[in-house]
């Protein structure tokens, strides 16, 4: 059953579409990935879906609410964690779980028995009485996420739920992530630009300039090239990407280190670039496709070079 149904959803800003007909489902108890780069679409469609911004045509249901007529069931629905800290530094962490139950208006005793409950879950048990300012970042998101669900939402929204956190830090909040999701059941939809991230999701839609070019499992993605990954550098990439294409037939991608080309059976194609190639070879390797090499196929870039190249994004 799907608890998200978008179909043909545009928002513009000046002119430029933003959000340019995407059409998507997300089904109950599912963890859904949104992948790409900073000014791809992603917060824009997340925001749309939580009520918090309008759009231009199409069409977003959230529950079966839908996000226009409706704003105050699809709330009543969702949790929400941003991608900014929103945690009040000077209050401690039950103060800011109390104070979220007030805006939901439960009682006080359900609040009591939610927080109890849900401090448990994230392990704050014994932090709930230290002012969140001496929390450590990935303590802050724990917190976030516990605020997000106290009142049992059918949809648990994560907008880069770990950005700006160290790798380890990022490791545990998605272990967290994971272990929650088993023990709650609340159907997860997250906003990434990490590749590792991406993998912890059923399913991953691809969003590239507004559009969703690609949405499969991490699997039936990586198996969607149909073949290895094999990255080559050279002294001239324009000129080796020219012989790639006459000599084999193939499109070669420039990336930062040289090239990358999906080939079948790239261990007894390798031999061949060094038999055949007059643009004298630097380096080769290979691997077996990625989520990296799936986006790089479909948009033709690194998703690191969108992260350089991004215009600076306005705050909300």
């Amino acid at each position: 059953m799907a608890v998200i149904e978008v179909k043909e959803l545009v928002k513009s800003y000046n002119g430029t579409h933003a959000v340019d007909g995407v059409t998507f489902s997300v089904n109950e108890g599912e963890t859904f990935g949104f992948l790409g780069p900073n000014g791809a679409g992603k917060t824009t469609t997340i925001n749309i879906l939580c009520t918090l911004l309008g759009f231009d045509s199409g069409s977003a249901m959230v529950n079966g609410f839908d996000c226009i007529k409706e704003p105050l069931k699809v709330r009543s629905s969702i949790g929400l964690v941003f991608q900014e800290v929103t945690l009040d530094n000077e209050l401690t962490a039950e103060e800011n779980l109390i104070f979220h139950c007030y805006m939901y208006n439960m009682s006080r005793r359900l609040a009591r028995e939610r927080i109890d409950e849900i401090l448990g879950v994230v392990g704050l048990e014994e932090k709930r009485g230290e002012v969140v300012k001496k929390f450590s970042g990935g303590m802050k998101r724990r917190l976030e996420i516990a605020r997000g669900l106290l009142h049992r939402p059918k949809v648990l929204f994560l907008d880069e739920p770990t950005l700006g956190l160290d790798p380890q830090t990022r490791s545990n909040v998605w272990d967290f992530i994971s272990t929650l999701k088993e023990r709650v059941g609340t159907t997860v939809f997250m906003t990434t630009h990490y590749m590792d991230e991406a993998e912890v999701c059923d399913r991953i839609a691809i969003i590239d300039a507004g559009k969703i070019i690609a949405c499969d499992s991490p699997g039936g993605l990586k198996r969607s090239l149909r073949g290895d990954t094999i990255y080559i550098g050279s002294t001239d990439n324009d000129r080796a990407a020219v012989e790639l294409k006459e000599k084999f037939n193939l499109s070669a991608r420039k990336i930062r280190s040289g090239l990358s080309i999906i080939v079948e059976s790239g261990e007894k194609f390798i031999p061949k670039i060094f038999e055949s190639m007059e643009t004298p070879i630097l380096s080769v390797n290979m691997k077996r496709p990625s989520l990296e090499d799936v986006f790089i196929h479909l948009t033709g870039k690194e998703i690191r070079e969108y992260q350089t190249n991004a215009p600076g994004r306005p705050r909300r």
